[in-house]
């Protein structure tokens, strides 16, 4: 009679330990993104739409976005203001090919902070080797708010050198 209440409790701490996973939002943000590269048949699905940016990031990089996007990169087709970037934010690009060896490590960061890096190759369809074989690199930084993983800034890497979606979008916000 005992072996209910236990396998119970040890069910739901498991369902908890499985939901508070660091991974969680920059896995659907990655899928979001390796979709989009897959095919050039479906509609774009943007990581910043309403419900994956309500869901997946932090009020601080929400409340960062809401700012830039008063001021849109681009008129969309339907005359309304499209998102503050030109370009994917993951992939640092508005050309690519499907992602490949898409690889995802987490690790501790600051002040309760996940650092998960994410490395993929984007252009294994353009001919030239080195360009071919390029290993890109993005970490996010990943918070618990209101008991639940986001992402509070996103930070590719190129040339050795790590960059902020938040400051990106704090300059935007400026007119920069």
């Amino acid at each position: 009679m005992r072996t209910l209440p236990l396998a119970i409790a040890f069910s739901l701490l498991s369902t908890f330990a499985a939901a508070a996973d660091a991974t969680d939002p920059v896995r659907q943000v990655m899928k979001i993104t390796e979709d989009n590269w897959n095919t050039v048949d479906s509609e774009w699905k943007y990581i910043f739409d309403p419900d994956p940016l309500a869901r997946l990031f932090s009020k601080r990089f929400q409340a960062a976005y809401a700012e830039a996007a008063k001021h849109p990169a681009y008129e969309t087709e339907n005359n309304q203001p499209g998102d503050p970037f030109g370009y994917d934010v993951i992939t640092s690009s508005q050309d690519g090919c499907p992602l490949q060896e898409v690889k995802m490590n987490s690790g501790a960061g600051a002040g309760g902070m996940t650092d998960v890096t994410v490395t993929f190759k984007m252009w294994t369809c353009v001919d030239e080797a080195d360009v071919k074989d390029s290993v890109s690199e993005v970490h996010f930084d990943v918070i618990d708010e209101d008991g639940k993983p986001v992402i509070d800034d996103i930070h590719r890497v190129a040339d050795g050198e790590r960059d902020s979606v938040i400051e990106e979008m704090q300059s935007i916000a400026k007119g920069e």
